[in-house]
């Protein structure tokens, strides 16, 4: 088993893979970085709920996906990451990226924490864009 070298884009590829087999749920190697983008995500309404599953080691984020009840499309339809270890993208508080003009979110590590980019403005901090989701 080889380490991952980019924990953050291994976490919205296990949600994107798990949406795309429709996946009731996913399990992701718990860390403190992406307990708070889960949070993002559920309190924005994106998936359904995440619980905390201890496994003696690290512990598991177990992510309950979220679909549309009549068409059974997934609730996240894009989920990409910005900022790539090869490559750190950081805005400031006046040039925080809108997605899809407002529809989206983009999720930013700001020194206040983890926040969407609708809190980061009303912060009026900047910080590293780790993902966009619409």
């Amino acid at each position: 088993m080889s380490a991952v070298n980019d924990p953050v884009a291994d976490y919205l590829s296990r949600i994107r893979n798990g949406q795309q087999a429709n996946h009731k749920y996913v399990d992701i190697p718990a860390s403190k970085l992406k307990r708070a983008i889960t949070q993002i995500l559920l309190e924005k309404g994106f998936i359904k709920n995440y619980l905390n599953v201890e496994d003696g080691k690290q512990g598991r984020l177990r992510v309950y996906l979220k679909y549309d009840e009549e068409t059974g499309e997934p609730a996240i339809r894009t989920l990409q990451r910005v900022s790539t270890p090869g490559r750190r993208e950081y805005r400031n508080a006046q040039n925080l990226p809108r997605v899809k003009n407002g529809l989206g979110i983009a999720i930013l590590s700001t020194s206040r924490g983890v926040m969407s980019d609708k809190e980061a403005r009303r912060f009026n901090v900047g910080g590293e864009v780790l993902a966009t989701v619409f």
